[in-house]
This record gives C-alpha cells, sequence and structure tokens, in this order.
C-alpha cells in the first residue's frame, strides 16, 4: 500500500490529453489519465484488478510524434505527452477491430444471456455499428453445459483473456488456457475436457470478469418459476447475507447498499410462499463447527481443522489436497444445513408433506449449484435444496415481473427461520466465519460474557491473516485466508505438517462471498470492500450478535436436534468429502 508521504515522493508528470493538459503521478498509463478527464478510453481485455494484457487493442490513441497508435492500457504517459484519443484513424482502427470480432461472434443477442450487459455489445452500440460488413467466420460450436454450475459457450468468445487471467493468477487454478495459433486461437481447457473434469472448482471468477456471454451461470430461473406457478407446491426461498449488499448495484443504487427489506419485498411478490435467511443457518453452522473445534481442541482430532462453508473451496481440497481432507470440518454450509432443516423440522412445524415443499437458496456463488446437487445433501433421493440461483438470477426475476426496486417498501423475514444475528451477516466477508465462531467458542469455553467481540485483526482484504486468541488457559492460532492462490500457501504446510494454526477459515472467492463468482457483473475489488463494510454495518446493527444467543436457534435444539454434535445433528448438518480423481496429472 502506498502511503501519503510516498504519494508525496512521486515525480508528476504533465501531458494533454485532446489538448487538455493534465498532470499525474509518473508510471500513470494513459487509459488512467484519460478516466481523471472522464474520457472513456473502450477497452474489452482490460480489467481494473488484472495485470495489463493489452490484446484486444481497443484502447488505441494517437500520441503526437510516434508513428504507430499505442496501447493506452499499457502505456504510461511521460513528460510533454500529447494525446488524441478521437481522431480519424483512432475510430477508423477501433471500429474495425469490433467488426473483426463480430465476424467471429454469434450475434444471438436477444436470447443471450447477457444480453443488455455485455460490454462488446455495448461498444458496438457506441460506435454506432449496427451489422459487420465482414463475411462471417464463425465456426458452428454448440454451448457446454455438462455440470450445474457454469455453461461455457465458445461462439461468444472474444479471446480477451480475462477469464484466464482470474482463474490463474486469483485463484492459481489455470483451468482456462490459450490454444491454437494466430486465427485459430481459442480458449478452452486442458485437453478440452468439461470443466468439471480438470483442476476448475466451479467458482465462477471467469464468468464475473467475461466481457461477453461467453461463460455464464446454469440458468434455473425457469425451474423456479415452474414451481412458484404449481398450486401444490409450498415454495420456500433463502437468502445468503452477502446478496443483500450486493443486489442494489443492478438497479442504480450505490455499491454496498443494504438492501434488505426491499429483497424480501420483492421475493414476496415474485410469489414465494415464505422468505427465509440463511443467517439462520450461518448460526446454526457455528453451534456445530464451534462444538467440533471445541472436541478437537479438547479431545484430539486432526488440528488445524478448516472451514467448509465455501463449495469452490471444499472442491479445492477434493481435487487438489485430498490427503488432508481429514482436516475440513465435517459441518455442512449455511444452505446446505439450512436446506436439510427446512426438509425435516419445517415440515413437521408446518405441517406440510416434505414431498410438497421445494427449497430455493439465492446465493453469491456458483458452485452452490454442485453443492446442492451432490448426492451427500439429502435424504432418500430427496435434495435438501431444490434449485440454487446465483445473485444474478434474481435479478433476472425481479426484472422479469417488472418490480421497481428501488422503490419497494421494507418487508421483515417470516418465522421460525428466518431470525439470525450479526454473526451470521458477517459470513459474507473473509474473516467472517472464524470470528462469528470465535464469538460463541471463547463464551461457552469460559463462560464468561466476551466484552469485545469485533476481531479487528482477521477482518480487511489483505490476503492471509492470523491472530492469536487467548481463551482461558489456551492460546488459540487463527487464520484466515480468501482466493485459492493463497489457500495453496497455506495447504502447502498443513500438507507438510508444518502449520502452526489450530483453526483455519478458508473462502474460495475474493473478498468471501461478497465477492463469489454468481455476484452482479460489474464486481471489482473496490465494490468487494464497500459490500464488506455493509455487512460490518448489519452486524453492528443488529440486537443479537452472537450465533449461540439466537432464541429460534436455541428452540431448534431443544425441540428436535437436542444438542451440538447429537446423533440427530451429525445425521442432517454433517457430511463427508472425498478424493475426486483428475483425468490427467501434471505433477
Amino acid at each position: 500500500m502506498t502511503t501519503a508521504n510516498e504519494v508525496k515522493d512521486i515525480p508528476m508528470v504533465h501531458l494533454t490529453i485532446n489538448n487538455i493538459p493534465i498532470e499525474v503521478p509518473k508510471g500513470t498509463k494513459i487509459m488512467q489519465a484519460a478516466q481523471t478527464l472522464g474520457i472513456d478510453i473502450p477497452h474489452l481485455c482490460y480489467h481494473e484488478d488484472q495485470r495489463i494484457k493489452a490484446h484486444c487493442r481497443l484502447c488505441a490513441v494517437e500520441v503526437v510524434g510516434k508513428r504507430r497508435l499505442l496501447a493506452a492500457c499499457s502505456t504510461e504517459v511521460w513528460e510533454g505527452m500529447e494525446v488524441h484519443t478521437d481522431t480519424q484513424i483512432v475510430r477508423d482502427t477501433q471500429v474495425s477491430i469490433l467488426q473483426l470480432m463480430l465476424a467471429n461472434h454469434n450475434k444471438d443477442c436477444l436470447s443471450c444471456p447477457r444480453n443488455q450487459n455485455c460490454d462488446l455489445q455495448r461498444l458496438c452500440s457506441r460506435f454506432n455499428i449496427q451489422h459487420s460488413p465482414l463475411p462471417s467466420v464463425l465456426k458452428d460450436e454448440p454451448r457446454i453445459e455438462t455440470n450445474p454450475s457454469i455453461v461455457r459457450d465458445p461462439s461468444k468468445c472474444i479471446r480477451c483473456g480475462r477469464c484466464i487471467r482470474a482463474c490463474k493468477d486469483v485463484q492459481g487454478i489455470a483451468a482456462l488456457t490459450y490454444a491454437g495459433r494466430s486465427s485459430d486461437i481459442v480458449v478452452t481447457t486442458a485437453f478440452n475436457k468439461p470443466m468439471e473434469a480438470t483442476d476448475c472448482i466451479l467458482c465462477g471468477q471467469c464468468s464475473l470478469v467475461c466481457p461477453t456471454g461467453a461463460i455464464v451461470e446454469k440458468d434455473d430461473t425457469n425451474k423456479v418459476l415452474d414451481a412458484l406457478q404449481d398450486p401444490q407446491k409450498h415454495v420456500i426461498v433463502q437468502v445468503a447475507p452477502s446478496v443483500r449488499v450486493a443486489l442494489g448495484d443492478a438497479f442504480g443504487m450505490e455499491p454496498g447498499a443494504i438492501v434488505t427489506g426491499q429483497m424480501v419485498t420483492a421475493l414476496k411478490l415474485l410469489g414465494f410462499d415464505k422468505v427465509f435467511d440463511t443467517n439462520f443457518g450461518a448460526d446454526l453452522t457455528i453451534m456445530e463447527e464451534g462444538a467440533e473445534f471445541l472436541h478437537r481442541l479438547q479431545n484430539g482430532g486432526p488440528l488445524p481443522m478448516m472451514t467448509s462453508c465455501s463449495p469452490g473451496w471444499v472442491n479445492y481440497m477434493e481435487k487438489h489436497f485430498p490427503n488432508c481432507i481429514g482436516h475440513l470440518s465435517s459441518a455442512k454450509s449455511p444452505m446446505s444445513m439450512f436446506g436439510a432443516i427446512a426438509k425435516t423440522y419445517y415440515p413437521e412445524n408446518a405441517g406440510i408433506d416434505v414431498k410438497d415443499i421445494v427449497t430455493v437458496s439465492v446465493m453469491p456463488c456458483t458452485a452452490k449449484k454442485f453443492e446442492a446437487a451432490r448426492p451427500e445433501m439429502g435424504r432418500n433421493g430427496i435434495p435438501d435444496v431444490d434449485v440454487v440461483l446465483t445473485t444474478r438470477e434474481l435479478i433476472k426475476l425481479i426484472k422479469y415481473v417488472g418490480l421497481s426496486f428501488k422503490n419497494l417498501p421494507e418487508s421483515e423475514f417470516d418465522n421460525p427461520l428466518g431470525l439470525g444475528t450479526g454473526a451470521g451477516a458477517i459470513f459474507g466477508a473473509t474473516g467472517g466465519v472464524m470470528e462469528a465462531a470465535l464469538r460463541t467458542v471463547y463464551e461457552k469455553v469460559t463462560g464468561e460474557t466476551l466484552e469485545k467481540i469485533e476481531f479487528s485483526e482477521i477482518r480487511g482484504f489483505e490476503g492471509i491473516k492470523e491472530a492469536v486468541i487467548h481463551i482461558k488457559d489456551r492460546e488459540v492460532r487463527v487464520c484466515v485466508a480468501h482466493t485459492l492462490q493463497n489457500a495453496r500457501r497455506i495447504m502447502e504446510q498443513v500438507k507438510k505438517g508444518t502449520s502452526p494454526y489450530d483453526f483455519i477459515e478458508i473462502m474460495a472467492c475474493p473478498g468471501g462471498c461478497i465477492g463469489g463468482g454468481g455476484q452482479p457483473i460489474g464486481t471489482t475489488n473496490a465494490i468487494r470492500k464497500k459490500r464488506m463494510a455493509a455487512l460490518y454495518e448489519i452486524d453492528r446493527g443488529l440486537p443479537l450478535r452472537k450465533s449461540h444467543e439466537n432464541p429460534e436457534i436455541q428452540t431448534l435444539y431443544r425441540e428436535f436436534l437436542g444438542e451440538p454434535l447429537s446423533p440427530r445433528a451429525h445425521e442432517l448438518l454433517h457430511t463427508t468429502y472425498h478424493k475426486v480423481a483428475k483425468p490427467y496429472e501434471f505433477d
């Protein structure tokens, strides 16, 4: 991080852009300099959170004294530079590039999942390109829909490389790569295998940065609409904590806007019979996961224990570190715990046949679709969660019904599965699961009230955070990491038996669930940080901030589960994971 003093020490550079004088720090790229003047230089391969690629050349600009156009995304400014972004040669070049892309692009925009939210479409509209004069060279390639989470459409790919960078640089997976040469270059997987048959963990970060419809989530909105229209079905929905601080992005609200009340109203207007809160499931997870950690700590068991809330992280463990699976908590995720209760305890209390209940989950995550489809997440052939929608899919449903989201009145979640604590709310941010667990574990061990319940040392966007927590007469060393690039560093220690930690939380996506692969298109690290702050704001504003203080959770244990780690709790709320064989090995 650059300090204020360091900023003062950076020499300033003077230049003009479109004859407008400007002063920027040395090292600034032309694109960023133009942005300070309110000039948006067109681009496709550039992404503010990725290293520069300079592949698409759409950001070409004319610089006085240079014989060729320069890429604004990769060219640093210099003293006296004169830049022009709107000359005839610049425009002709940009139009030609877009026309070349369209010649090798499936132009079924009306039926494309990214219609009206596509960077290529937006740029063609900006440059008034209504059709390409070039003949189509598009190869007939079918959509690849072999897994429950991610759909690939090679006919929409513009070879920008954003997905490759997200997979390799952020996640350290490299499941996607370039193959071929020259005009035959494509983005594909190793040996052109389906994504689930590669190192891919279905986190969806590729879909979040793809500028077109080449990589999208598997759309299950029609399944939900059909269920809502079936009078024989009792359709309930649970909503993850990070959805309520991201949903507003799609409706013109400020990033990080807390829209819980409007979201609940929208779901009720869509026709759901009950609208519940995944925060309830998060509180339940803390009860089970916290008890499991204490049992391992006091009675022996694989340490460090690792959280198992993030399905992308669980998939990563099963594929990349199968010999360390014993370190994972056996506790299911909040979504799956909620689903189990929704198909057992809830129908008993509501007097509804479980076969008539449809459970829908709205999640920030594409990997949750895969999690819900796992055979372990259900009983007697009945899945605990019938349909998982991403935040993006909920946006589609709200727009489909034609709701004016910003103007909706606020509503409350339904009971008994709609009450959650602040501890459950912060599950959506990296470090939140650990902090929620520590709030409960401390009080369960010591019998004392934890006065300072905010663990600032494990908050924030730093990739790996660690802390030492004093619980009674023992020091508990904890670690928090997000993105699988950072997770690998932690796992190498665990694999070697040199890890100094007792308890580790890992989230697959940048920032945790707030940056999940199913969140609104346009999510950046800057936006993730605003969502993180919003979740902590929700926590501070709730009357209950510790999972074990949730009265509905207490009732659930008293009437149905008995106690954490009881036989019934184990049957419904815990699971096992297993090694997943890969079709190839490069090591």
